[in-house]
């Protein structure tokens, strides 16, 4: 298995407390835990990514465990999650397509214990320090309004150009104060990743 060249790990825990005036109890919290990586195809054309869906396997279970201790939760605890990748300016969108897809998502499921729903992606192209925004959703029923949601991370310095940022979130609890109806957690039966 290829093994991530990785040039270093940040994990960042976001806690709302208040919301619009409105105390939030117990807070809702998010977790990001983000890898900056070698793209190994930068500045050239690769037809075969297969290198990189092998890291996008080992990332989502080291990302996704990342995130779980963070929050300091039980895996089957984590309530939504997400992904998206940055690639800088020699890589191709492709090559975050390649880590997210065909292979990320098992293992960051097992991280945090089911995950029947489909898991958010978003993939971008930038510079060091631009934003990425990575989409949440309920892990086990993608109808809970609740939880749709996204996190935005920036590594200062990454990507650089011939890097990967990958990222993934994940929550203990939906947005602060939701109240556009819907589902809800405590209804989500997790059998079919919708309801």
């Amino acid at each position: 298995m290829t093994q991530a060249k990785i040039r270093k790990i940040v994990t960042v825990v976001e806690e709302v407390r208040t919301e619009m005036g409105q105390a939030i109890s117990p807070p809702t919290r998010r977790a990001a835990a983000i890898a900056v990586i070698e793209n190994p195809f930068a500045g050239r054309y690769e037809p075969d990514l297969e290198a990189l869906m092998q890291i996008g396997e080992e990332l989502g279970g080291t990302l996704g465990e990342a995130c779980v201790k963070a929050l300091g939760i039980t895996p089957d605890q984590a309530q939504s999650y997400g992904k998206a990748a940055l690639v800088g300016e020699n890589g191709e969108l492709e090559h975050a397509a390649a880590i997210l897809h065909p292979r990320l998502g098992a293992p960051l499921r097992k991280a945090v214990e089911k995950g029947a729903a489909l898991v958010p992606s978003n993939k971008k192209q930038g510079p060091m320090g631009h934003p990425l925004d990575v989409p949440l959703g309920h892990k086990d029923a993608a109808y809970v309004r609740s939880h749709f949601d996204g996190m935005e991370v920036r590594v200062n310095d990454a990507p650089r150009a011939n890097e990967i940022l990958v990222a993934v979130a994940v929550t203990d609890s939906g947005r602060p104060l939701p109240r556009v109806g819907g589902l809800t957690h405590e209804e989500a039966e997790g059998k079919d990743g919708l309801r």
